[in-house]
């Protein structure tokens, strides 16, 4: 009867992989609130460049952080 070997531990062991039945994260439950009318402002002006690139489809995530990045920058000089 032959004994099977034992394995030895490594001195630098590999991280464990996620099995595809372990479970993921979840999207964050509660999004960050924006400012009272900050979502619609962010939302007419994606619209408004949009409409200025000749209604080209495909672009609407470019829109929208652009849209944001120019009300924030907005809401910034309106502070000071």
């Amino acid at each position: 009867m032959k004994k099977s070997a034992k394995p030895v531990p490594s001195s630098n062991p590999r991280p464990q992989r996620r099995s595809a039945s372990s479970p993921r994260p979840t999207p964050q439950a509660n999004p960050i609130e924006l400012l009272d009318g900050m979502w619609e402002r962010i939302a007419r002006k994606a619209y408004e460049l949009y409409e200025q690139r000749g209604r080209q489809e495909g672009q609407a995530l470019g829109d929208w952080l652009e849209a944001e990045a120019i009300v924030m920058e907005e809401i910034h000089e309106a502070r000071e």
